[in-house]
């Protein structure tokens, strides 16, 4: 007796394959409805061009693009010489001007042959032979033209490459005339999504959209950083600032436009930046600070790049950028920091060349009590004498030594010395050479240097004490 259990699996098993072979056959069915059309193009456009070439009609055209080439190629010597009469000099500093007079070398000879098959076409077909290889390898030229000049404009290599690449993909699609069957079939492939409809055909077009307007985008940003730069007018962090906020708008303006052409309604992302506005003002509050500080740096001008600062943390350093979120510090042992630039705003910031390089720095030091003043400042102006860092010239202030307290163990002095600007950011080192030299200086004019020290006296007649202590137990 049969199991019913494995009957019923077996039949199963027969269902699911039947389902899988339907399944199978729906999709070859549609696959081979969908490639049908340009199997039928195909066939048609291949028996054109054999009945074209087995006829009179082929020989006449094959012979009008023989002679056009010749031409062509005969006129070339002197379409090269009306090119070096027409175009201007280009000297060595211009290289763009140079590159785009190459291609137009490059070009002419295969724009005169495209003129010449352009005027072929119609006189051919006034006398009635009609061809369509004529019509292919003019359009083919005039596509090949149009490439080399976009890509003498632009300089970027993998811009000019991807452009020339995607170009001719359209034109021999454009030429043998099945672009519009293959947009037809991309526009069949759509998916839904919410209340719109989206299809593959769109989502090309705005991700070659979006391609193109990056690229205008940044050249845009290059032309007008290159401007600015010439400006004399304008400080550093202006210039940043400017370049930074044509670049977010640039490219969000490319963004709109690619998300517009797919069909995205616009009018939807004023509920998504009102929920974009809630989770930065609820989770991005340090990142949205730094960046209204970082405007607030370069509209300000209080630190601008090359200035020397000192924070309360106490690091030190050189500013070398400034950016939306931070500032790059590099110190004077070649350590990059990245401070957020809401410290320079919230906190206190010393900066030691706002508006003038050059500033005073105070060495203290010490000398034992009962030592001639004279001779002490006598020895401290040597040893600002032998240091390098003192500012010289037209200007400049002479060293001095302070009095400036009476210490429990020395009479305390200070060298001041005003410093050059390039001995501003090394503060380290400047204190470090004037503190060799006042240690020469004070050691070889035999004023003693004193360290703390202090002296016990007994007064006679008082009773001795012992300090006593139990030892610990081990």
């Amino acid at each position: 007796m049969a199991d019913p259990t494995a009957e019923t699996i077996t039949e199963e098993a027969v269902e699911t394959v039947e389902d899988a072979v339907e399944t199978v056959e729906s999709l070859a069915e549609d696959i081979t409805e969908s490639v049908s059309p340009f199997l039928d193009y195909g066939h048609q456009v291949a028996q054109r061009f054999i009945e074209q070439f087995s006829g009179l009609d082929g020989v006449i055209s094959l012979a009008i693009l023989v002679a056009a080439a010749f031409v062509g190629w005969s006129l070339r010597r002197p379409v090269h010489a009306l090119v070096e009469q027409v175009w201007p000099n280009v000297d060595q500093g211009r290289p763009f001007l140079g590159n785009l007079k190459h291609v137009v070398h490059r070009v002419a000879v295969p724009f005169v042959l495209a003129v010449l098959l352009w005027i072929a076409i119609p006189v051919l077909r006034e006398l009635g032979v009609v061809n369509e290889v004529l019509r292919i390898v003019a359009s083919m030229l005039q596509a090949w033209i149009v490439i080399n000049l976009f890509s003498a404009v632009v300089r970027d290599p993998s811009w000019s490459r991807t452009f020339a690449a995607v170009a001719w993909v359209l034109a021999a699609l454009y030429i043998m005339r099945l672009l519009n069957p293959l947009i037809a079939l991309l526009d069949g492939m759509s998916m839904t999504l919410g209340t719109s409809v989206i299809s593959l055909y769109d989502i090309i077009k705005a991700s070659g959209l979006l391609v193109i307007l990056i690229w205008l985008a940044r050249a845009f940003v290059s032309f007008v950083q290159a401007r600015l730069n010439r400006s004399q007018n304008l400080a550093p962090a202006v210039r940043s600032l400017i370049v930074q906020t044509v670049k977010l708008l640039t490219l969000f303006v490319a963004v709109l436009l690619a998300l517009n052409a797919v069909g995205v309604d616009l009018t939807a992302l004023a509920v998504f930046s009102g929920a974009l506005g809630v989770g930065i003002g609820i989770g991005l509050q340090a990142i949205v600070a730094n960046l209204f500080s970082g405007l607030t740096l370069m509209m300000e001008g209080a630190i601008k790049v090359g200035d020397y600062i000192e924070l309360p943390s106490g690091v030190r350093g050189e500013v070398k950028e400034i950016s939306t979120r931070a500032t790059r510090i590099t110190t004077n042992d070649n350590v990059d920091i990245l401070v957020p630039n809401s410290e320079f705003v919230n906190g206190q910031v010393v900066n030691w060349t706002l508006k003038d390089r050059v500033c005073r720095v105070h060495i203290p030091f010490g000398v034992a009590y009962g030592s001639d003043k004279e001779l002490v400042r006598k020895a401290a102006l040597e040893a600002a004498a032998e240091v390098e860092h003192e500012l010289k010239g037209p200007g400049s202030r002479p060293a001095e030594v302070w009095l400036t307290n009476f210490g429990a163990s020395s009479l305390d002095f200070e060298l001041v010395v005003w410093l050059k600007p390039e001995a501003v950011q090394r503060q380290a080192r400047v204190r470090a050479d004037y503190n060799w030299a006042l240690e020469t200086a004070l050691t070889k004019h035999g004023i003693e240097i004193p360290f703390p020290q202090l002296d016990l006296h007994v007064k006679p007649g008082a009773k001795p004490f012992i300090v006593t202590g139990k030892e610990s137990e081990s």
